[in-house]
């Protein structure tokens, strides 16, 4: 079974289901993207990992293993989303010491969090990308492909969820306060926060 290759295109949540995210992965030479539903705190940590301006003030779990590796010598060469049943994904950690090959089962949200703080290609079997791969028809404006990606999410996770609270409103916050606020939820590890907050900073 040939491989193909992934890139990460961002993490959506879920508008009208709380707690609720997805993982949009891109094929890398085509147009199909492939949605995998993720935990708060996974999404919290693959997004702190996209975001370089974002340093926690204490390693997160997944950046504990990354320096208990580097101090090891293993290093995860690549990540591959192995199996889909019943609508979960399976995955792989190809890791090497002393040039000695090892493969490790992992979930793929703890995978592709370990791949970003590594380095590694992710990779998935052309037959899974074939059977939940989606072609995703959006506008290029951001604003747009945004909404679509929650549209999608809320397809997804459809009567799996509680009716979500509302999000605090950062609209009228000006760039300075942002980056204050977000200074702010780092030091304090509410993650979430601060991804809510880089999302209204991105979009400015």
């Amino acid at each position: 079974m040939s491989l193909v290759r992934l890139n990460i295109k961002g993490i959506s949540y879920s508008q009208t289901q709380n707690g609720a995210y997805a993982l949009i992965l891109n094929e890398v030479d085509g147009e199909r993207k492939l949605p995998i539903v993720i935990g708060a705190f996974e999404a919290q940590s693959i997004a702190i990992a996209l975001e370089k301006e974002i340093s926690p003030p204490r390693p997160l779990t997944h950046d504990l293993f990354k320096n208990f590796a580097d101090r090891f010598d293993i290093v995860v060469k690549q990540v591959i989303i192995h199996k889909l049943v019943d609508g979960v994904f399976y995955s792989s950690l190809i890791c090497e010491r002393d040039k000695i090959e090892e493969i490790i089962d992992a979930r793929t949200s703890d995978a592709i969090a370990l791949a970003l703080r590594f380095q590694a290609p992710i990779f998935t079997y052309k037959n899974i990308l074939d059977k939940a791969g989606i072609y995703l028809k959006v506008d290029r404006k951001k604003e747009e492909e945004s909404e679509q990606d929650s549209v999608l999410v809320d397809d997804l996770l459809a009567d799996e969820m509680e009716p979500a609270t509302p999000k605090e409103n950062y609209k009228s916050k000006s760039i300075e306060e942002l980056h204050n606020l977000l200074n702010e939820a780092v030091a304090n590890e509410d993650y979430e926060k601060a991804a809510n907050i880089r999302d209204e900073i991105s979009k400015r």
